[in-house]
């Protein structure tokens, strides 16, 4: 079955380096690249349980920009064929998967089967690894762009005009030096660090990549006892992409990833803050915990050879936070 990641993703030392995202190319509303604003022409594939892919899920309903982009979710069970267009009900832990190769499709916009022929028809010779999100251009019928950081700023700027919620600003210019490396930080010790604890192949790996993670940890709740956001009252983008980790945390990445020091809800102010972000209005329709624990249980083969899908931990996201008094 396939791997979580290809051969160079993983060093000498067992240590997983992430690939490059292959296509960069940005769409514009002053006719600065040949990929212009415009509602109906670009499409998101995505997948519910990916962590990359929920930013822009959130970016997109917290914008109001479901009319101008279309979006289609893929089955969060991936086997070696990768991402497909299926439906998730045929996938169910328990249920036989021998024979997933009949099925209809799911992709309303080209009928693909799987999302590496979204890669293959904007490059032939594409070898990496397909991932999500992917933002598709249905006029030029190619991607435009699978890199979540770079779908997050269009659908903040770019796209801004069509947005329904003109005034959400997820990247507001008074901060952005502080955001921005703020947001590296988050990137490097707690996004990308749960997948280094949890796809190392050797113990030094493993621990040295665990003990970063829990360091940043440590700092976020620091962080947030007097503050109730990353950046004081008002939510930003790097809120986001800590609330992505962090619903994930205590379902999958504790147990699956052997990120288990501590666990979120071990944490008074990130949990109390993770509760606050879940009931942000809309928010809560972007989370699917089936689909988060079915794909990295089911599909991390090498991680969990039996593929059982485990009944909890049972979690309450809808519990009062208290966060409002900061």
């Amino acid at each position: 079955m396939a791997s979580s990641h290809l051969p160079h993703e993983q060093t000498a030392a067992g240590e997983f380096k992430r690939q490059e995202d292959a296509f960069r190319e940005w769409i514009s509303n002053d006719a600065s690249t040949s990929f212009p604003a415009a509602v109906g022409r670009y499409h998101l594939y995505v997948s519910l349980a990916c962590p990359w892919a929920s930013r822009t899920i959130i970016f997109r309903k917290l914008k109001g920009l479901e009319h101008a982009i279309g979006m289609t979710i893929v089955d969060p069970f991936r086997d070696e064929k990768g991402w497909a267009f299926r439906d998730p009900e045929r996938t169910k832990p328990g249920a036989p998967l021998k024979d997933l190769d009949n099925f209809e499709s799911t992709d309303p916009i080209n009928r693909f089967r799987y999302l590496s022929e979204a890669y293959s028809a904007s490059d032939p010779n594409y070898k990496q690894r397909v991932t999500v999100p992917v933002l598709w251009d249905k006029e030029t019928k190619k991607i435009v762009n699978n890199c979540e950081d770079d779908i997050c700023v269009m659908f903040n700027r770019a796209l801004d005009e069509f947005a329904v919620n003109k005034d959400v600003d997820l990247f507001p210019r008074g901060i952005e030096a502080e955001h921005a490396k703020l947001n590296d930080f988050l990137y490097e010790n707690i996004n990308n660090g749960v997948y280094r604890a949890g796809f190392a192949t050797r113990q030094l790996a493993y621990e040295a990549a665990c003990k970063r993670l829990f360091g940043a940890l440590d700092e976020m709740e620091a962080r947030l006892t007097n503050s109730r956001y990353l950046f004081g009252k008002c939510i930003v983008e790097a809120d986001w992409r800590l609330f992505c980790s962090l619903i994930r945390f205590d379902v999958v990445y504790h147990g699956h990833f052997k990120c288990n020091l501590r666990r979120i809800i071990d944490y008074r102010n990130l949990q109390g803050y993770l509760l606050d972000l879940y009931q942000q209005p809309g928010i809560a329709e972007t989370v699917s915990i089936d689909h988060i624990k079915r794909h990295y249980y089911m599909t991390h083969e090498e991680i969990n050879p039996t593929r059982i899908v485990p009944l909890g931990p049972i979690v309450d996201l809808t519990k009062p936070h208290g966060r409002e008094e900061l």
